[in-house]
């Protein structure tokens, strides 16, 4: 069966993608990504097939992708952060799923052998650059509504405003969405002290890498774009500032463990 490797190659830099996923591209003859991930690669793409597809042709990347290995090639479909958190591999076994209901060709499909390779994410990378923001109960939700109903959409920010979690904001604003990431400030606002600590990182291990830190009240999407993670804190996470350093963090709950064994 010929490999194929579904691959996060992490942020950006380089020093961020694991050795797995090095191994994966390095016996890979073909990849398969959108352009920029590619770039990311540099060096390793030497002596590669590349084939490079637009924002936009997902579909047509993973099913290309499938095409590849199912003829023989051991090939790569490689996305920037974890392939499996809003990227691509979800899209490869959709295709799959829909092969076996006769939705799709699907032709040799069943004689590649699927092997999915988690990178490190935005989110991860976001909270460690400023400590522990995601110390304690999380989740993660896409802005977009190119797939998802904006109502849907709505329903899970209002949930996880209600259930206190620390919110990574994915794909928050673009060109034509504007106004979803301000309306989400507002929901949250209704549960979140204006103080609430929120992360905004932009261009993660890359050369033009910014993170900062506004209250929650401060957020705005005029300052924000496609290349952002936005992330707000719990009612209980915390932005301190220590020497010359600032850091945010979530705590866990120690210390109320402590005064319950004290007690």
């Amino acid at each position: 069966m010929t490999p194929l490797y579904l691959v996060g190659i992490g942020p950006g830099d380089a020093a961020h993608i694991t050795p797995e996923a090095l191994d994966a591209i390095e016996h890979a003859s073909d990849i398969v990504g959108y352009g920029l991930y590619m770039d990311l690669l540099g060096e390793r793409m030497n002596g590669k097939r590349h084939h490079k597809r637009d924002l936009g042709e997902e579909t047509e990347r993973a099913r290309l992708a499938l095409d590849l290995a199912s003829a023989g090639h051991v090939t790569a479909l490689v996305s920037s952060g974890d392939i499996g958190i809003f990227a691509m591999a979800t899209l490869v076994f959709e295709l799959l799923d829909k092969a076996n209901q006769g939705e799709e060709n699907g032709r040799g499909w069943e004689r590649i052998d699927i092997r999915v390779i988690p990178g490190i994410s935005a989110m991860q990378m976001a909270s460690a650059r400023l400590g522990a923001a995601m110390g304690h109960d999380f989740c993660a939700i896409s802005l977009s509504d190119l797939l998802t109903p904006w109502p849907t959409i709505e329903r899970r920010i209002e949930a996880a405003a209600m259930g206190d979690f620390v919110i990574a904001f994915y794909n928050p604003v673009s060109k034509r969405r504007d106004w979803q990431l301000n309306h989400a400030r507002d929901v949250l606002l209704t549960q979140r002290s204006a103080d609430t600590p929120v992360i905004i990182a932009r261009d993660l291990g890359r050369t033009d890498e910014a993170v900062t830190v506004v209250r929650l009240a401060d957020l705005d999407a005029a300052y924000i774009d496609m290349l952002t993670l936005v992330m707000v804190g719990s009612t209980t996470t915390r932005h301190i500032r220590f020497g010359r350093n600032e850091w945010v963090y979530t705590p866990r709950g120690y210390e109320q463990k402590r005064a319950g064994a004290s007690s």
